[in-house]
């Protein structure tokens, strides 16, 4: 009974909210997981009751899983329990006043404007040939300019990229669209790109294939570079560039993307619609990135400060 229930929740996340693929197997995985645990107490989705759902949350907090998973695995919960109560399956929602564990608030890595200068003049000069450079520096340039996910990126279709484009058209999470400005720099790159892309297609083609779709196009299932393709590509131009490999990943060029605007006075709404984020909430997180970076520049720079840790702490004044 429980498998159906969660393959018809699927069914119905896909087809009446376009959730993407990656959110259905996460989605698909958790609630999986839960199935287990219920079945070896013997009960299921169908006759578990809220003190069910709290002793499976206690056994995910014992086996050590971070706050973060938890609370994705009892919104999960939630919400077939909630589409279970619109299908009429259950005349309860036994989860729905379970408080959520939350979240750790963790300020998210980036790289300041001398790392990424490194990582873009690595990308330039690591390959073996002019191909390998060309789709290095494209790639990096395009998520540095755009603060794509590194999905949306390796899948753009050439189309998008055709005609010198002062902006670029992202499919993003969802099916939904955005516009993101390109940088002289970034325009530059793709239009190198382009035209070494088309050469080597056009060889290809000639040889009776059919011609690919894809700015970035590879002979895997997909068509295109996979995102864990690009992950060990960036590792590796980070070790030659001389960053630290630990601090890059295609995530953290995204955080830079927007670190970097809001550093420099861009609206927060402005890098929000750039970033695809649904809500601004997701996004202010950046602003304590760049306060926590002032605060470290004062502390490391200002001459008082500097004072104040030599004679290990403040100093009282005269005549107070």
């Amino acid at each position: 009974m429980s498998h159906r229930w969660i393959s018809t929740f699927l069914d119905a996340q896909a087809a009446e909210l376009g959730a993407a693929r990656n959110t259905l197997l996460a989605y698909g995985r958790d609630l999986k997981d839960a199935d287990a645990w219920l079945a070896g107490q013997n009960a299921d989705f169908e006759t578990a009751d809220k003190a069910k759902i709290e002793a499976y949350l206690i056994h995910c907090d014992a086996q050590g899983l971070a706050k973060s998973t938890r609370a994705r695995r009892l919104s999960a919960i939630k919400q077939l329990y909630r589409f279970a109560f619109e299908e009429g399956w259950r005349s309860d929602n036994p989860a729905i006043q379970i408080a959520s564990p939350g979240q750790d608030k963790r300020l998210p890595k980036t790289l300041d404007e001398e790392e990424v200068d490194r990582l873009l003049l690595s990308a330039r000069t690591f390959g073996r040939g002019d191909h390998d450079r060309l789709r290095d520096t494209c790639l990096m340039e395009l998520l540095y300019a755009t603060g794509m996910r590194v999905s949306e990126l390796v899948s753009l279709p050439v189309s998008s990229a055709r005609g010198d484009p002062q902006m670029l058209l992202i499919l993003g999470k969802g099916g939904k669209e955005r516009m993101v400005p390109l940088s002289p720099s970034a325009r530059a790159a793709l239009a190198a790109w382009l035209k070494c892309r088309d050469a080597r297609c056009d060889a290809v083609e000639a040889e009776g294939a059919t011609p690919s779709r894809f700015l970035f196009p590879s002979r895997g299932a997909s068509g295109f570079l996979t995102r864990h393709w690009f992950y060990a590509r960036i590792k590796s131009l980070a070790v030659h560039g001389g960053v630290d490999p630990s601090k890059v990943t295609p995530h953290t060029l995204r955080h830079a993307f927007a670190t970097h605007l809001l550093a420099g006075g861009a609206d927060l709404r402005a890098i929000q619609t750039m970033l695809g984020h649904a809500d601004v909430a997701t996004t202010e997180i950046y602003t304590h990135v760049v306060d926590e970076r002032l605060t470290q520049l004062v502390l490391d720079h200002h001459p008082l400060a500097k004072d104040k840790r030599k004679s290990g702490g403040s100093t009282s004044s005269d005549g107070q």
